[in-house]
């Protein structure tokens, strides 16, 4: 229970419609795409910097936590109230404060989505690249705070490098400004690129300042068939190593390709086992160019197929229904976004088939293979309780095999709470108490999120 004294401040500071405590309508930020529920005893809906500074004050004064929240689409558990407290919902925050295309510019407020931001330069000739799958749903808050990627990542990379500042206010209270308004600035510590990333544990991000890139004049696709994981992965590895890059490389392996067939038996070849979604962008020159170096490039010992892709969007329409289509295999799925080199991608997607075998899972792994980012996908019934052990075994023995390639656990999902049992593997303990010490000194009191990230 909140105090009853919170309760008639928070009362006081905010409208009843920006207040909720009845657990009804708690409820429902209780959860996000993790899939777990760990309900709030009180949601409020700031508008204002000035409102969120207030709530955090009540908040260290009362020794409440407070967990910030977008929209609700991570995957990792971040925003749930795992303690209780109050959860903040940025999800009214919707104002874009100016359109710069001079400078090419947007600030806005955390409540905004991806898409709006996308809608809204567009007309101006510009983009911000960050996309990841919920890119219609997701708030840029939200993408600031897991540093979210997406396919294009391989070519224009991930949120940390299109955000020049930010507003926030701390764990402590204060109101703090990080970054410029220009492309160029080293004054002082980069405090903009560490708050990305922090998943709300450090300070609450109450407006950005985005960086936008100029839109490719043209953009062909390429989809290219195997006959296994193997050539695939070696087509990639040639693909990365060209010159020209590609805008976007995804990996879909035969367990991503069967769903597909369920809904499009038309679409890929009978004999396919693995699959390149491959985009290239630029000048029409540029892009002629890549496309035939790409197109050179996939010809190993087990291509079956690679052309131009005629129509693009229904590629992507199709890669991003991948997700939602996998609870038809299973009710559950344990969706690990790791990273490795993308030299060793032939050795992990090697070493991932064993384990799933070794362990008697079904898995399925897709992902922005030009980053070395595979979504790695056990699928488990959770009423079994053995097969949910095995789960836990080999995801485990997945992750030393990520940190011995040289990888990472994370490459745009974050930790939140799904991964915080694991951190150990990849950040040793001098720098794992540094973290600790900065978190404290921006949360004193450990009010933001708290149980996050570290284990």
């Amino acid at each position: 229970m909140l105090p009853a004294e919170l309760i008639s401040a928070l009362s006081s500071l905010l409208p009843p419609d920006r207040l909720y405590t009845d657990p009804v309508e708690c409820y429902t930020y209780a959860y996000d795409n993790s899939r777990k529920i760990f309900p709030p005893q009180a949601v409020a809906f700031p508008l204002t910097t000035v409102e969120i500074q207030a709530i955090v004050n009540l908040c260290n004064q009362y020794n409440t936590p407070l967990v910030p929240r977008g929209r609700g689409t991570g995957t990792s558990g971040g925003s749930l109230p795992e303690q209780g407290g109050i959860a903040l919902s940025l999800e009214r925050m919707l104002n874009i404060l100016s359109v710069d295309p001079a400078n090419r510019v947007i600030t806005a407020e955390p409540g905004v989505l991806n898409q709006t931001i996308q809608d809204v330069a567009k007309p101006h000739g510009y983009f911000w690249p960050p996309d990841p799958s919920s890119a219609m749903y997701s708030s840029i808050g939200g993408n600031i705070a897991t540093s979210a990627g997406g396919p294009h990542a391989v070519k224009y990379g991930t949120t940390r490098d299109h955000v020049l500042g930010l507003k926030a206010v701390t764990g402590a209270g204060e109101i703090i400004k990080t970054g410029c308004y220009t492309t160029k600035g080293v004054v002082g510590y980069d405090l903009t690129r560490l708050l990305i990333g922090s998943e709300g544990t450090l300070a609450v991000v109450t407006e950005a300042t985005l960086k936008l890139t100029a839109l490719p004049s043209t953009v062909a696709g390429i989809t290219a068939y195997f006959r296994d994981s193997n050539s695939c992965a070696a087509a990639i590895t040639q693909i990365m190593a060209l010159p020209q890059l590609p805008s976007a490389l995804e990996f879909l392996d035969s367990g991503s390709l069967n769903l597909i067939r369920n809904h499009h038996p038309e679409m890929l070849p009978d004999d396919a086992n693995a699959m390149l979604m491959i985009e290239a962008d630029g000048f029409e020159s540029e892009t002629a160019t890549t496309v035939s170096t790409i197109l050179s490039a996939c010809k190993t010992d087990g291509l079956i197929g690679a052309n131009r892709a005629e129509n693009i969007a229904a590629l992507w329409k199709a890669r991003k229904a991948l997700s939602p289509l996998l609870r038809e295999i299973a009710p559950k799925k344990i969706n690990e976004d790791v990273v490795v080199p993308v030299n060793s991608l032939p050795e992990f997607l090697n070493s991932l088939e064993q384990l799933s075998k070794r362990y008697q899972l079904a898995n399925v792994n897709f992902g922005h293979a030009g980053n070395g980012n595979i979504h790695v996908n056990l699928l488990i019934d959770p009423d079994d309780a053995g097969e949910a052990a095995r789960a836990e075994q080999c995801l485990d023995r997945i992750f030393d095999l990520v940190i011995r390639l040289n990888g990472t656990l994370s490459g745009e999902h974050g930790i939140g709470s799904e991964k915080r049992p694991f951190i150990h593997k990849e950040i040793d303990q001098p720098t794992l108490a540094l973290m600790k010490h900065i978190k404290q000194i921006f949360d004193p009191n450990n009010i933001l999120n708290p149980g996050k990230l570290f284990p």
